[in-house]
């Protein structure tokens, strides 16, 4: 994509941009609950944060809201790398924890592509590179100073689908 392009998107996307106040654990797991309920197939969702910002406790709300399923055992993929699960609507959500990638090849050996028919979540989606899908939700998390168990969320992309959110 040429320079001017994608920063007349980056530009879009932060004039657009939601902001959210998330109180604790609780606010992540609703927020992730909404967003669960827009997705669709072919939806990214990129989870960015520091350790510790709250990116697979978002990730897990997000999977358990999806399945129909609030008691599902989430797994983090740090290890694995990637968790798919079968949704009741047909599609598939793949989970990502592409802290342990090193290059942007890799995501081949990760089933990337079949993926991305159905839903993707990713957290540390600095590590897609070139395969950042365009079309995106980003969402990044920041402890509140002060305030240990708060985070604040902003939320980019996917115009029009969000203006609802709680």
């Amino acid at each position: 994509m040429r320079f001017a392009t994608r920063l007349a998107l980056e530009r879009m996307a932060a004039a657009s941009a939601l902001k959210r106040r998330l109180e604790d654990e609780g606010a992540t797991e609703r927020l992730g609950a909404a967003i669960a309920a827009v997705m669709r197939a072919g939806d990214a969702i990129l989870l960015r944060g520091s350790y510790g910002a709250g990116k697979t406790t978002l990730a897990r709300a997000l999977v358990r809201a999806a399945s129909g399923d609030p008691s599902l055992v989430v797994p983090s993929p740090s290890f694995t790398l990637a968790q798919t699960y079968s949704l009741p609507s047909g599609t598939t959500l793949t989970h990502y924890d592409l802290w342990r990638t090193e290059a942007v090849e890799e995501l081949a050996e990760l089933g990337w592509q079949d993926a991305r028919e159905g839903i993707v979540v990713v957290e540390w989606p600095e590590r897609l590179g070139i395969a950042v899908p365009p079309d995106a939700l980003s969402i990044t998390l920041s402890p509140v100073p002060g305030d240990p168990g708060a985070r604040d969320a902003v939320l980019e992309g996917w115009a029009g689908r969000l203006e609802d959110l709680p």
